[in-house]
């Protein structure tokens, strides 16, 4: 793209309104990744869960609002802040909480745990514990769905602190530089472990990094899943048409610390309440009820069924093997011949 030309922006997604069965699903899947993430830091202060653990809880809308966006070819890679996109993206609460667990029956058979949650079956391609690290795999991802000709888009989710590493600016160069399918989306959280945005760049717009190699680029805002629907459907429509790469950033907040381990002492007097108002599960409940009419006994029986699902995953991981440490090396090397 030269000086004069100006910059391409993204349409409205194709994808038509969402009705009111649509929205109840999106909600019920939004409220199963908080509760089993509430019972994941419940079972991480009683040990049973050890090492890393860094929740999703306040995000939901970003994860779920993208899968409702992809189709199944679409592939995922994304960072350590995983659990609510393995979800969305089609990984069970069992195999998900299993894995937290270390245990045989998870979705990397226990060997993974918090910050590696993988399953192929259903395309999402890990969670990576090195910062930015993974954008270069996204990349490598999509250059191997454009050369099979899948018709598959690489989504590749990644915080504000990521968006600083030079892994990152090489991804998005050579990315641009092939017209890869590829869409990069910043879940700009406000903070980069324990640093605000505005201490830590000058540039508080995340998708700007685009500007510098010529990609379509656009920031919005990610309480309401049925935007990230949209916007996000937009992203994979671009990509998926053979335009190139995208890059968004969706302005989204965690409401707990960067993990387990931290007491989020950082955080303005009154910060965490006031953005609490932008819940993305009351925004989308309050459409339910105000535009879809959903009752409370409709609500109820959702949230009970939720509940239930969420206490199976635990019972289902507690009750699961640990991983034979014979296989312990069994995803180290490829089997001879491969």
């Amino acid at each position: 793209m030269t000086s004069d030309q100006a910059e391409p922006t993204l349409p409205s997604s194709s994808l038509p309104p969402i009705k009111r069965d649509g929205l109840l699903a999106l909600f019920r899947q939004m409220l199963l990744i908080r509760r089993v993430e509430e019972l994941a830091a419940r079972a991480y202060t009683q040990r049973k869960i050890l090492g890393f653990c860094h929740l999703y809880i306040g995000q939901e809308s970003v994860a779920v609002g993208a899968a409702a966006a992809c189709i199944p070819e679409d592939h995922w890679v994304t960072g350590y802040r995983e659990h609510g996109q393995a979800m969305a993206k089609g990984v069970s609460a069992r195999a998900l909480m299993a894995e937290l667990y270390g245990k045989a029956t998870g979705a990397s058979h226990g060997l993974g745990g918090s910050m590696h949650i993988f399953d192929a079956s259903v395309n999402f391609m890990g969670g990576y514990g090195i910062v930015g690290a993974h954008v270069p795999l996204a990349a490598g991802v999509a250059w191997g769905l454009k050369q099979r000709k899948t018709g598959g888009v690489a989504v590749c989710f990644f915080g504000d602190g990521a968006a600083h590493q030079g892994a990152f600016f090489e991804a998005l160069c050579l990315a641009q530089l092939y017209s890869l399918p590829v869409v990069f989306i910043c879940e700009n959280n406000y903070y980069a472990m324990g640093t605000s945005i505005d201490r830590q760049s000058y540039l508080t717009d995340m998708s700007l990094r685009g500007r510098g190699v010529g990609m379509v680029h656009e920031q919005f805002q990610a309480f309401d899943v049925e935007v990230v629907r949209d916007r996000v459907g937009a992203a994979v429509e671009w990509a998926r048409s053979g335009k190139g790469p995208v890059i968004l950033e969706a302005v989204t907040y965690r409401f707990r610390g960067h993990s387990m381990s931290d007491p989020a002492k950082y955080r303005k007097e009154g910060e965490l309440e006031q953005k609490k108002l932008t819940d993305p599960l009351l925004i989308t409940e309050h459409r339910l009820r105000d535009t879809f009419a959903v009752t409370d006994a409709e609500l109820e029986a959702l949230r009970a069924g939720v509940d239930a699902e969420a206490e199976d995953a635990v019972q289902f991981a507690e009750e699961s093997p640990i991983p034979d440490p014979s296989r312990l090396y069994d995803y180290i090397y490829a089997p001879n011949g491969s």
